[in-house]
């Protein structure tokens, strides 16, 4: 199903506020970094987000706490995956489909700002 008009808004800013916080720091620091001037960017966008959430499992009628956690969730909507790395996993695209599986979100983002060129580092995913 194709995203609503408000979540292509939420998206655009959000690839925006990728782009100025590569911009302006480049490639080369921890993820805690670009995570913390990512966000700034957001609420600049005046975009409400949650940072590191924890993400409870639900299996077999039973529910478990531990184990996982989105980087950043913008507007209660989009899943943002943040990464700072040399190459992206496949597996983190998987990672990131089953998190919107589990949380019945449509679109997400795995945004590595370890590139040269941001555009290189966005991956958009739609469930």
């Amino acid at each position: 199903m194709k995203p609503s008009e408000r979540e292509e808004a939420i998206a655009k800013m959000i690839v925006n506020s990728a782009y100025v916080v590569h911009k302006a720091l480049g490639p080369g620091l921890l993820e805690k970094v670009y995570e913390t001037c990512f966000c700034h960017e957001l609420s600049k966008r005046q975009l409400h987000y949650r940072r590191q959430v924890d993400l409870p499992i639900k299996y077999d009628h039973l529910v478990f706490d531990e184990g996982l956690r989105l980087d950043v969730l913008v507007e209660e909507t989009v899943i943002c995956e943040l990464k700072a790395v040399d190459d992206v996993h496949p597996v983190w695209e998987a990672q990131l489909l089953s998190h919107l599986k589990l949380t019945g979100k449509r679109l997400g983002f795995l945004i590595n700002f370890n590139v040269p060129v941001i555009k290189e580092g966005i991956k958009r995913m739609i469930a």
